[in-house]
């Protein structure tokens, strides 16, 4: 099933309605669904390099509002849908190790892992079950999708093809330097002033 959707997803990069697509796909990627928008962005964005940025901002703006659900489904129905999705994919254990950190950094942890490779719907299921205040979780949400979706963005428009085969052999690589220098700038600045 997961290959049908995949070969899907990419048969729709290609065609006039994939903004919508990449759209919805961002959008259920944040609350139910496996597969990332990575894989409609960057043939897309590779397609037609000078629309990258609109491409990114569609997929920002898919994912929060797809956050937006699945924070309501953890707030909600976490004992009906969300335990069962995150059984499903097998993140059970995540969410459990997740829990306690969660909710004394909450946003830290929605900006630092919200980007990265780990599954954001586990991240908005926990902020709708462990009840984190609502606009800090739309504001992070906003910065960690936003900086991973312009980044493969900006990658791809300013390096093309080849930057397309380092970022699928090496995303969690680029991501984790990303957030090592993010989260060290941030203490520099905190102990420097």
């Amino acid at each position: 099933m997961l290959r049908r959707v995949y070969d899907w997803m990419m048969r729709m990069a290609g065609h006039a309605k994939a903004p919508h697509a990449l759209f919805w796909v961002s959008f259920v990627e944040s609350s139910i669904f496996p597969i990332p928008p990575d894989v409609m962005l960057i043939p897309m964005v590779l397609a037609q390099r000078t629309k990258a940025w609109v491409y990114a901002t569609i997929c920002t703006v898919g994912s929060v509002i797809g956050g937006i659900a699945g924070y309501a489904i953890g707030y909600y129905l976490f004992e009906y849908i969300g335990e069962p999705i995150l059984k499903l994919y097998g993140y059970g254990q995540k969410y459990a190790e997740t829990a306690a950190l969660f909710d004394a950094w909450g946003p830290w942890i929605l900006i630092a892992k919200g980007w990265t490779p780990f599954p954001y719907k586990v991240l908005t299921i926990a902020a709708g079950v462990f009840k984190m205040s609502f606009l800090p979780f739309v504001l992070a949400s906003i910065v960690a999708r936003a900086m991973r979706f312009y980044l493969v963005a900006g990658l791809l428009y300013w390096f093309g093809e080849p930057i397309r085969e380092f970022i699928d052999k090496r995303l969690s690589l680029v991501t984790t330097a990303f957030v090592i220098l993010l989260v060290g700038g941030f203490v520099a600045i905190r102990f420097l002033f």
